[in-house]
């Protein structure tokens, strides 16, 4: 399924616009994509997208598609005060001792869009009242069951296109590619994507938590195309996302996503997400990835020290106990 002219495409193309063009001030002739050896455009390398730039519009920023140079000035350093700030509390959540320990970044994108939803237009997901309803059923049991808890908390993955959202931390990806895949290594839960190339048929039968990619060039951009979804996931996990976290999937989630090098820093990244049960309408995601070559991912050893989902339900079940020979 395959998605015409939208207003989306409009606002993506003046993204890409504005991505290419900041990233290409200093470069003359124009800069052109370098090709891997079987032809194809090079995107291989570690990329980041650590930012302070929210998933959706604050209600604040109603109607305002864009920042100022000065607004986005002005964003970083009380970001950067009242991180300062913090740190002299002692430690935050998660168990780290100071921000030290977070990857969250310090900048607005550079595009200096006010979210990264850029599609619709006022920057907000379509969610139905009936989605949101569940995920704030499952967060009110959420010490019920590890049925109820987060994928991600549970280290099971992220889920496309949640593994590609910005997080508190390990915002790396590595992107490495061979005649007829690309291979797509998320730091976060350390899960490995691969994406074949040659338009083969996708199971009728197998759904999982990714889905099923298969992937195509249109020009320089690769365009990566995933169904076949499980209904277990949730569109996104962290808490980066606001009032979007916790907003399950249908096995009818269809997402297509866009990758373009547009220097040789930056490939311009958007997805449009589209799930009939959960939304009602398709909504698109765009933002950059930046290279950082000195980025060093290391093992996220997550199910192998994850005492916590234990924890929290034997402190629960403590709770309920204590609770019935309480005196009424």
């Amino acid at each position: 399924m395959r998605r015409g002219p939208s207003t989306g495409g409009l606002v993506l193309a003046l993204l890409w616009t504005a991505t290419s063009a900041l990233a290409q001030t200093s470069a003359k002739p124009a800069w052109t994509a370098p090709r891997t050896p079987d032809g194809q455009p090079d995107l291989q390398g570690v990329w980041t997208n650590a930012t302070l730039t929210p998933l959706e519009r604050p209600a604040s920023m109603a109607g305002k598609a864009f920042l100022t140079e000065a607004e986005a000035a002005a964003i970083e350093k009380r970001t950067a005060e009242n991180r300062s700030a913090t740190d002299k509390f002692g430690p935050l959540d998660l168990g780290s001792y100071n921000r030290f320990w977070y990857d969250d970044g310090t900048k607005v994108l550079a595009t200096r869009q006010t979210s990264l939803v850029v599609d619709p237009p006022d920057g907000r997901v379509p969610v139905k009242p009936s989605a949101e309803a569940r995920r704030d059923d499952y967060s009110a049991r959420n010490a019920d069951s590890y049925e109820f808890m987060s994928p991600w908390d549970r280290c099971i993955t992220r889920g496309i296109p949640g593994s590609m959202f910005p997080a508190g931390y390990n915002n790396a990806y590595q992107i490495i590619q061979a005649p007829g895949y690309v291979a797509i290594h998320y730091e976060m839960i350390h899960d490995a994507r691969i994406i074949p190339l040659d338009n083969r048929p996708r199971s009728a039968r197998m759904q999982s938590w990714m889905g099923e990619p298969r992937g195509r060039w249109e020009g320089d951009t690769l365009v990566v195309e995933t169904m076949n979804y499980n209904n277990k996931g949730w569109i996104t996990t962290s808490m980066a996302s606001g009032r979007i976290k916790g907003i399950p999937h249908s096995d009818k989630l269809h997402v297509i996503e866009r990758f373009t090098r547009v220097s040789k820093d930056v490939i311009s990244y958007s997805a449009t997400i589209e799930d009939p049960e959960m939304y009602t309408r398709p909504w698109t995601i765009s933002f950059p990835l930046t290279a950082d070559p000195e980025y060093r991912i290391y093992e996220y050893a997550c199910h192998e020290g994850n005492y916590a989902i234990e924890n929290i339900l034997r402190g629960a079940r403590a709770l309920d106990k204590a609770a019935t020979k309480s005196p009424k």
